[in-house]
């Protein structure tokens, strides 16, 4: 079967700091018509950041949607044209302080493709110097090292509940186990 939805339509519902929202007409593969709502979104690069010693650097930060600190790994929004390895080199060092000697691109991820074009890009960083953090004037951040069995068993109480940051820690478990590679 064909599942493809050809556009005929689309009408910007909400143009936001970081995102817009679309009214997306569509032709259905039956022939029918129906509307889409999606949420634009630039993307984002999302850093796995492994000390020589193992550990994985994280950040703290409040949430708003969701009214919670957040336990997460180091990511941000993609500036216009920037390519995502820029970006994921600016974030590391703006949120956790640390420069990636190398940077490895992993994987890329759909994070809510029901409603958003959004894509992340995860990098791994290896090889980490410490400097001085420089988070955003509005960003209210920390950082700390965690072995990867914690995070692994925060995320089994539920205390780490972000997708970006369940899938770089299991990923992270796969590097440390020798399953996966970094080229």
């Amino acid at each position: 079967m064909n599942y493809y939805e050809k556009t005929i339509k689309e009408e910007r519902k909400y143009t936001g700091n970081i995102i817009n929202v679309d009214k997306v007409t569509v032709v259905l593969p039956n022939g029918r018509q129906s509307t889409r709502d999606v949420v634009r979104h630039p993307g984002a690069s999302v850093i796995l950041p492994i000390t020589n010693d193992g550990k994985i650097i994280m950040v703290e930060q409040f949430r708003k949607p969701c009214e919670m600190i957040s336990l997460e790994l180091p990511a941000g929004k993609l500036d216009a044209g920037e390519p995502p390895e820029v970006c994921a080199k600016r974030e590391l060092h703006e949120e956790t302080g640390y420069i990636a000697g190398k940077i490895t691109k992993v994987l890329t991820i759909h994070s809510t493709p029901g409603f958003s074009d959004e894509v992340l890009h995860m990098f791994v960083a290896t090889d980490l110097v410490e400097k001085k953090a420089c988070p955003d004037e509005e960003e209210f951040i920390s950082c700390k090292l965690y072995e990867i069995s914690d995070l692994i068993s925060m995320i089994e109480k539920g205390d780490i509940t972000d997708a970006k940051t369940i899938i770089g820690i299991f990923l992270a478990d796969r590097i440390k186990k020798g399953e996966n590679k970094l080229s």
